[in-house]
């Protein structure tokens, strides 16, 4: 939330966001300009990540976790050009929802925005073999779980543990987190094989221009 990390660590991860974030807008622009197109399907991804980035639900240990909907974006365009989507999802949830924060916008850039989506890719190209729904599946629920992994990370730098230090520190965090997102990331799977499913019906002649969704189909 804002203000949560120490200054040190909100600049540091700032400037670890910043060249990834730069690297896709220039995708980004490059993408859209060659293939204008694509822009109702990278609307419907972005719209995707708002509402489910949105839904902020208390944690059974106290704390709060919500879904991050980047896995759809980082199958159908490539992770790269999630990171500026997930930039301005944080953005308006910090300013529209107090959601987040603008001093902690490249710590959650950089775990929502720039690992949750290569996760997701990474895991996606991997499984596509097995079929698209397990992909897809894995795909969103580990990019999920991938931004809360990090998180815990980024928190335990932030506040090492007294005798533990920063492994004991990690631990403590990722409980925090662990028994509201493994079920938050199975229902993220869940929706976003929905949604592709959706896609698969309705606009399968676009998708088909993604490489990686050629020849596919969706199985119940």
């Amino acid at each position: 939330m804002e203000g949560f990390l120490p200054v040190g660590h909100a600049v540091g991860w700032t400037l670890a966001s910043a060249p990834v974030l730069a690297w896709g807008v220039f995708k980004l622009k490059r993408r859209l300009a060659e293939q204008p197109e694509q822009r109702m399907l990278l609307g419907v991804a972005t719209a995707f990540a708002f509402v489910l980035s949105a839904l902020k639900l208390p944690s059974l240990t106290g704390s709060s976790s919500h879904p991050t909907g980047v896995g759809l974006g980082a199958v159908l365009f490539g992770p790269l050009m999630m990171v500026p989507v997930a930039f301005v999802v944080l953005l308006f949830q910090a300013l529209l929802l107090a959601h987040g924060g603008l001093t902690t916008l490249g710590a959650n850039l950089f775990s929502m925005g720039i690992v949750g989506p290569f996760v997701a890719y990474g895991v996606f190209r991997l499984l596509r073999g097995a079929g698209l729904v397990p992909a897809v599946f894995a795909a969103a629920a580990l990019g999920n779980l991938a931004t809360y992994v990090v998180t815990s990370l980024q928190l335990a730098l932030a506040f090492p543990d007294a005798s533990g230090g920063v492994l004991a520190s990690f631990l403590k965090f990722g409980g925090v987190f662990a028994l509201t997102q493994v079920p938050l990331a199975i229902v993220e799977g869940l929706l976003t094989v929905l949604i592709v499913n959706a896609l698969q019906r309705f606009n399968r002649d676009e998708l088909a221009r993604f490489p990686l969704f050629q020849r596919s189909e969706v199985k119940a």
